[in-house]
């Protein structure tokens, strides 16, 4: 393999984490990265790193770990975007790096190349780096445990501490499920391989010991905030054991529905999520997968992969008879996703390379047409430059890299990534996030009038307000909340329309300024299309009481 099998994969990898950071400087969407940037502001604010809250109160769900995070960022570079966003944007390009150190050190350095490529290109992974939650740090961290525990498989002592502290820090975003995907592959692996005598050894049993060590933070916080304070009401009633909470309700109560947060389950959720999910490579995932389930296929594989496969296949079949699903929880094994069809890919030849060429040639000119539909239907602003961009790089796609070898399919349907980067975080999202009225309405708060106390009357997800509101707002959830606290004169209430007629009789609430309002994660056509939209958009108001 000499440098020019692989330098264009590199150069991709640069372009690709480049136009990814293009996410740094957007908007935080609701509702859940803005309820999670709430969370990190309040506690700079409160100069509190071990109680959580939420709208002023206790608040019990996620572990603290993305919240440290975002705050220890915030310290450093002020309480904005950008700061929110940059550790999930390092953290995404830290798990694209051991993607390709699991990938090189159980195949070559071209398989991790590829598999890095396809791992920061796929699309969840680029809408995570702008839509920032909790998901793309449990995927680095699972990753980091499992490379690190797969290095110590292979007697190194300081691979189990690097491994253990790596699965800690999944726990302490996520819950100790993530412990299935780490060690899942393994064992399987180990019983498969008739190694079964290293589950006897005694540095997988320091694993565990370590990694309840490194969790000791996490526990210590939920023991002061909720197990010391049983008076407190938490879902509805008291003496509800933060410590309970994290090793079973959030997990398996999740999974068999019957925790203080349920969902409704769907078997094939996954199948349909990964194939957007995973674009441009769902496809060509899906055939390596039905390629492993022939023996012939697998011979001249590593035996190592298979805790690839197993880690992918257990994780992704606990989602799917899970009661709790959400698409955002398939970007934990996408880096397992990637070096399966990294490796599928390079063994493409003849007329199956030609059959996925013509695919994934199909794929970027499809994407560039629904694209450039969506831009023309919602007639956001400079949407013509947007097309425009979209096209050059498909033709350029097409003109530069059109050759039948690996390299032009795997380079058209970077582009293709590439070409949905810039028109998600370049231009669609800012256009969809003007209907963020929480947004919209805290940042025009803090610049015309720095000096207001913020304020929100009965609306209980106004998330990205509590964000970008200057301190931290008060929550009125009745009026004779408000009435406590009417005299104030630098009160600014943000409040829905459905209250506007009420405040004005009984409060003379003076109008500053309304916003429109749209639920943007859930988009439909009525929407996106300019002509039906004004129809389904609701309004919010800033009032000031007289």
């Amino acid at each position: 393999m000499n440098l020019k099998d692989t330098s264009i994969y590199k150069i991709l990898l640069i372009v690709i984490a480049v136009f990814s950071a293009l996410a740094l400087f957007g908007g935080i969407m609701e509702p859940d990265s803005a309820l999670y940037a709430s969370i990190a502001k309040n506690m700079v604010l409160r100069n509190d790193w071990v109680n959580i809250y939420v709208r002023g109160a206790d608040w019990l769900d996620k572990p603290h770990l993305t919240f440290w995070l975002a705050a220890a960022s915030f310290k450093v570079f002020g309480i904005n975007t950008f700061a929110y966003k940059l550790p999930s944007f390092l953290f995404g390009l830290l798990g694209a790096g051991y993607t390709y150190k699991l990938a090189k050190d159980i195949y070559n350095a071209k398989t991790g190349l590829i598999s890095a490529l396809i791992f920061l290109s796929a699309l969840h992974v680029l809408i995570s780096t702008f839509d920032v939650r909790a998901e793309i740090y449990i995927t680095t961290f699972t990753l980091a445990a499992i490379y690190h525990y797969f290095k110590a498989h292979k007697n190194s002592f300081w691979h189990i501490v690097l491994g253990s502290f790596f699965a800690a820090c999944a726990i302490m975003i996520k819950g100790i499920f993530v412990l299935i995907p780490v060690f899942g592959g393994f064992i399987i692996y180990w019983l498969l391989t008739n190694q079964w005598k290293q589950l006897l050894k005694i540095k997988w049993w320091l694993a565990i010991a370590l990694i309840l060590i490194f969790i000791i933070p996490e526990l210590y916080t939920l023991y002061i905030q909720f197990d010391l304070h049983p008076e407190k009401v938490v879902f509805g009633k008291t003496g509800v054991s933060g410590l309970k909470f994290f090793f079973w309700d959030s997990q398996f109560g999740r999974f068999f529905n019957n925790g203080p947060i349920k969902g409704k389950g769907d078997i094939s959720f996954f199948l349909h999520t990964t194939l957007w999910a995973f674009l441009p490579w769902s496809i060509l995932f899906y055939t390596a997968v039905f390629n492993l389930f022939k023996k012939k296929n697998r011979i001249s594989l590593p035996a190592e992969s298979i805790f690839i496969w197993v880690s992918a296949a257990i994780t992704f079949l606990l989602f799917s008879l899970s009661k709790f699903q959400l698409p955002h929880y398939i970007l934990i094994i996408l880096p397992q996703f990637a070096i399966i069809t990294a490796l599928y890919l390079q063994k493409l030849e003849g007329k199956n390379l030609k059959v996925f060429f013509i695919i994934q040639s199909i794929l970027a000119v499809l994407i560039v047409a629904i694209l450039s539909a969506v831009s023309i239907f919602f007639k956001f602003e400079y949407y013509s430059i947007a097309n425009s961009i979209l096209i050059v790089l498909l033709l350029s796609s097409i003109l530069f890299f059109k050759d039948l070898k690996l390299e032009t399919v795997i380079t058209r349907s970077v582009f293709s990534s590439i070409g949905l980067m810039i028109f998600l975080s370049g231009f669609f999202y800012p256009a969809v996030l003007k209907y963020e009225s929480g947004m919209a309405a805290g940042i025009w708060l803090k610049q015309n009038q720095p000096n207001a106390k913020a304020a929100v009357l009965m609306h209980p997800d106004a998330f990205s307000f509590d964000f970008y509101a200057n301190g931290e707002p008060q929550y009125f959830w009745n009026y004779e909340t408000l009435e406590k606290f009417k005299t104030d004169k630098d009160l600014v209430i943000y409040t829905p329309e459905s209250e506007l007629e009420r405040l004005k009789k009984d409060y003379h609430a003076e109008i500053l300024k309304s916003f429109e309002y749209y639920h943007i994660t859930k988009l439909t056509g009525k929407f996106i299309n300019v002509k039906t939209r004004p129809q389904f958009l609701e309004h919010f108001y800033l009032v000031k009481l007289h």
